[in-house]
């Protein structure tokens, strides 16, 4: 599965045989042997080795069969990489979108999470893992990376080697371990837009060689980048705190536990999207957008989004709390390794949204908190390493539960906008003023499995590696609105039940799937590793936790209730290369997945309903090619260069939500066909065959290239560097809608950042940075306004920041 992105690293320098390098170790030995070797890393370009634990072996990294990224702790530092949204600037592959903690997605080569708002009800096909135990909810993605010793980034379906849903990928986080010899970090950094961001850490025994503790913490604020001229205050800000702690006990000498605990907190005035443009729905004109605002006298501050101001009248919050506590136990065998996680894990989520947008009150109230916790229990055997079969077999035992309290209000603006114009209720803002919905939402979800991995070395140089993996998922919801008007009655008109309708319904999900895969490899010299895998693996079906679409009496369809698995036929073909005695590496690959009933996050257009709801769609197709390069000519000048295509496709989607431009009229009939895309008062299709188009969130073409170049010099008496960066991405346009829209295409955008500074390794670093050089203006993602008015609202990128950053290792 692809190539590995020689961004970086981390990493060990296991030079000598390979066979040692793929003996399994217990995860501090390898914490302590591991050295940096700066942004690019002569373990890369040089002789060294890069030493992952993907298959969960310790391995190195240019001999392992599948797609997998690698970057260190020091990268992610000198980049400014302290989160997954950041990560996408060095991953071309990987896309990372958020509207707020709750609302985000990670997708790989274009798959993982359906692209729009979440709903509580389906999972993520891109697993995410911090020391080896599975995070469930996407916004864990969100909290910043405290002392972190790398990230692996596999591509590709997973499933035979991690415990859930990894149908996509697999992002696996290795934080550093406690250390027996005494020794403590630091880093400050402060920027522009009051930035701050403090790092620390401090290890070392508590018995001799044979407990020892690891506490690590991280401070980061930031003003906000958007002003609300409304409420005179700054907005899309930054206030994340995280705690860690490990207590790594070497019970004998060959038993190691390791007692994990982390709490994380995050509380910004955050995360606001406002007017970005307006386009033309087939609404009539006295219901759209300018019609409506212009009912009340009403104008944005800025029709400029990068004027970067607002006036939404809603109060902006994005408070999470989540961390747990986990218990790793590695029990060497002699010929394996006998290995258990256990964790518990809580997510408590408390928002406040303004979901329509503007400074109207339309929608005064919009929020679903949320308290989620989770049960994870693996078990896993592994090979030490033989000269003729490795393997890896596993169970795993997942639980959840989540409890969601909804709440949307409607204002007295609600009834111009929302109800027809020509209507005796439009004029009546008491209509729909405090028009109330009270949603009561709980899941449950359980899921167990087995799976194994099995590596058969015909020959010292051909390997066959199958995989097979089991599966029950059980998945149980409740959902129950409850609508009342200003008044406080359950009684409601047409018009009222148009808006916010109530329901009640209990969907249930429960099925077993067989996953497997099979990769040939063919070692054709230390240096040359080519590779062929076929995966056929499954994602869980889901059930709909955010309100159903109604039907022509405003009453939910039920058979909406619960979406299929996906089923995921993937083939890929690998290289990966070294050459110039190891200073330059070039992996490439190709891929071809097939994606089945695949889950999508569809448009509702109906008035007052803000959230999407999932529909499965015929068949999705992603396929593309990867290259992944780095060559350091001299120990002075390291240089990158990664690229993607990436081309993710609807090949059947009959029944699609049709994009703005084709909604809001009156269904057309056999006597009124449809009108043309963007016909005010024209009649609308009931559905639209979406097939052929591009799946959303995904740009064609992805880079990521950069360059740094050093001069030894000495400070105090020590071998110092004084070294200067660049990094550079580049992502083509992409499209913002599940269906989509000639409005809601994001357009392409390059990022340049550049760094200078001084360091000595392992000692000190201090270095100032500019990113987003060049003020680039780009939308991380646009979105509809509820009710096909042709608002289109966007979530601007940051714009240029600067900085300085100083670290100390003691």
């Amino acid at each position: 599965m692809l190539a590995h992105l020689p961004m970086l690293l981390l990493a060990q320098t296991a030079q000598a045989d390979p066979a040692s390098a793929t003996a399994p170790q217990d995860q501090s030995q390898t914490a302590q042997e591991t050295t940096e070797e700066g942004r690019l890393g002569t373990a890369q370009q040089g002789s060294g080795d890069i030493v992952v634990s993907a298959r969960r072996r310790n391995e190195t990294a240019q001999r392992v069969p599948i797609a997998i990224s690698v970057i260190g702790g020091q990268a992610l530092a000198e980049t400014g990489t302290y989160n997954v949204g950041r990560l996408t600037q060095l991953q071309p592959t990987l896309q990372f979108y958020s509207t707020n903690p709750r609302n985000s997605a990670a997708n790989i080569r274009g798959l993982g999470a359906p692209f729009g708002l979440t709903n509580d009800g389906i999972e993520q096909g891109v697993g995410i893992y911090v020391d080896q135990v599975y995070y469930s909810r996407i916004a864990s993605a969100t909290f910043d990376f405290t002392d972190t010793e790398r990230i692996e980034v596999l591509r590709g379906p997973q499933g035979t080697l991690y415990g859930k849903n990894t149908t996509a990928g697999a992002i696996n986080v290795v934080t550093r371990a406690p250390s027996f010899s005494p020794e403590a970090r630091v880093e400050l950094t402060g920027g522009n837009y009051d930035f701050f961001q403090g790092k620390g850490s401090i290890s070392g025994p508590l018995i001799s060689d044979k407990l020892a503790l690891r506490l690590s913490t991280s401070v980061t604020t930031r003003r906000g980048t958007i002003f609300n001229v409304r409420q005179n205050q700054f907005q899309n800000s930054q206030d994340n705190v995280s705690l860690r702690g490990q207590l790594l006990l070497r019970a004998s000498d060959n038993l190691d536990l390791t007692l994990y605990g982390d709490y994380n907190r995050q509380d910004p005035n955050c995360c606001v999207q406002y007017f970005a443009r307006v386009g033309t729905t087939q609404r009539p004109l006295n219901r759209q957008y300018a019609a409506l605002t212009a009912a009340f006298g009403y104008a944005v501050p800025s029709t400029d989004p990068f004027d970067r101001v607002t006036d939404i009248d809603s109060p902006i919050r994005a408070k999470q709390e989540l961390g747990g506590v986990s218990l790793l136990a590695n029990w060497n065998l002699g010929g394996s390794t006998l290995t258990s996680i256990s964790a518990y894990r809580f997510w408590d989520w408390v928002p406040s949204n303004d979901r329509d947008f503007i400074g109207l009150p339309i929608t005064t109230v919009s929020a679903n908190p949320s308290q989620q916790y989770q049960i994870t229990q693996e078990v896993r055997l592994a090979s030490n390493g033989s000269n003729t079969l490795d393997y890896v077999v596993g169970a795993f035992y997942f639980y959840q539960s989540i409890d969601t309290q909804g709440l949307q209000v409607q204002g007295p603006a609600a009834s111009r906008f929302l109800i027809n114009p020509t209507a005796a209720n439009a004029n009546n803002p008491a209509v729909l003023n405090n028009l109330t919905a009270r949603n009561a939402i709980g899941f449950t979800n359980t899921s167990a499995a087995v799976f194994g991995k099995l590596t058969w070395h015909i020959t010292d140089k051909l390997a066959i590696a199958p995989g097979l993996r089991v599966n029950y998922d059980k998945k149980d919801g409740s959902f129950v609105s409850v609508v009342t008007t200003g008044t406080g009655s359950t009684v409601l008109n047409a018009d009222q039940r148009a808006v916010l309708a109530p329901q009640s319904y209990q969907p249930t999900f429960d099925d077993w799937n067989v996953s497997g895969d099979i990769t040939a490899s063919y070692q054709v010299n230390p240096d040359v590793l080519g590779y062929a895998t076929y995966a056929r693996s499954n994602k869980s079906g889901g059930v709909n936790l955010s309100g159903l679409l109604l039907d022509a009496a405003n009453n939910p369809i039920l058979a909406a209730a619960t979406v299929k698995p996906e089923k995921v036929d993937h083939f890929e073909l690998g290289l990966k290369t070294q050459f110039l005695d190891r200073r330059a590496t070039v992996n490439l690959s190709a891929f071809w997945t097939d994606i089945y009933d695949y889950q999508a996050t569809v448009t509702n257009g109906q008035l007052g309903v803000l959230r999407g709801f999932l529909a499965n769609a015929g068949q999705v197709r992603t396929r593309g090619i990867e290259i992944d390069t780095a060559f350091r000519p001299t120990t002075r000048l390291s240089l990158y260069a990664n690229g993607a295509y990436t081309d993710a496709r609807y090949v059947r989607f009959t029944d699609a939500p049709c994009p703005p431009e084709l909604s809001g009229g009156a269904i057309a009939t056999a006597a009124n066909p449809a009108s043309p895309a963007a016909t005010p008062g024209g009649f609308s299709p009931a559905n639209c065959n979406i097939s052929g188009q591009r799946l959303p969130g995904v740009s064609e073409w992805a880079f990521s290239y950069g360059a740094e170049y050093n001069v030894p010099v000495r400070i105090a008496g020590a071998n110092s560097q004084f070294y200067i960066g660049y990094d550079g991405s580049y992502r083509s346009n992409f499209s913002s809608n599940p269906s989509r829209s000639i409005f809601t295409d994001v357009a392409g955008y390059a990022i340049s950042n550049f760094r200078i500074g001084v360091k000595a390794r392992d000692k000190w670093n201090a270095f100032a940075w500019v990113r987003n050089a060049f003020d680039q203006n780009y939308f991380d993602l646009l979105a509809l306004q509820p009710g096909n008015t042709g608002l289109i609202v966007g979530q601007p990128g940051d714009p240029r920041t600067f900085g300085f950053t100083v670290a100390k290792s003691f």
